[in-house]
């Protein structure tokens, strides 16, 4: 156990990557627990991330952890964004991770959808400025092509450029530096399988703790 973020809290919310057992709920948490750090971890399937400022419903389910507890899963009604003001006074992190990218690129629609994908992103960075707290911000991975998202890797590669330029005051975590396309393997060109989701939950957890990221949370 490496204690390089003992004494620290994070805060992780995402997407459908955090919203089922064994995805990044379960592989980034645990690798930021095992660094020291004490965990609260939020994810919503299918929501932008302008939809964390409020009370949202999620299309296709959510989960939460605490601590180190276990993987609640949330369907139906029950399956919410919690508000980000709410999280943060409640949890009162030192770290919040935001991982978002893949839901927001459309990846079957023509062209990168920029003006919506900035207007959801500045909300929540909104939220993060008004709120004082320290953040990161984790692109979409390579994934692989085709699958029923309609995934390609030049719309992966625009979505986390784009994403690099808007997410100030997070810093930009690029997921597609760790790894090379098709490298991890998916279930359906988006979603990764278990060993691919222990690669990407530890590569993130590497790159949090890296000087950079670390001498930029507020303790």
């Amino acid at each position: 156990m490496s204690a390089l973020l003992a004494g620290l809290t994070v805060l992780i919310i995402g997407d459908s990557h955090m919203s089922t057992p064994d995805y990044l709920i379960t592989t980034l948490h645990d690798d930021l627990m095992n660094k020291g750090a004490v965990v609260y971890s939020f994810g919503a399937c299918g929501v932008a991330a302008g939809d964390w400022m409020v009370k949202s419903q999620s299309s296709c389910g959510g989960a939460v952890r605490l601590k180190d507890g276990p993987v609640e899963v949330k369907t139906g009604q029950d399956a919410m964004t919690r508000p980000f003001n709410e999280l943060v006074k409640t949890y009162k992190p030192n770290l919040v991770v935001v991982v978002n990218g893949d839901t927001m690129a459309s990846y079957s629609q023509p062209e990168l959808q920029k003006n919506w994908v900035w207007q959801q992103v500045s909300r929540l960075t909104k939220g993060v400025k008004n709120n004082n707290v320290s953040c990161v911000w984790v692109g979409p991975a390579w994934g692989t092509e085709g699958g029923k998202f309609n995934k390609t890797y030049a719309r992966a590669k625009e979505m986390s450029g784009y994403l690099s330029e808007i997410v100030a005051p997070c810093t930009y975590i690029d997921s597609l530096s760790l790894s090379k396309p098709g490298e991890w393997g998916t279930i359906d060109g988006q979603h990764f399988d278990g060993a691919g989701y222990k690669s990407w939950g530890s590569a993130i957890g590497n790159a949090i703790t890296t000087p950079a990221i670390l001498n930029s949370i507020k303790r």
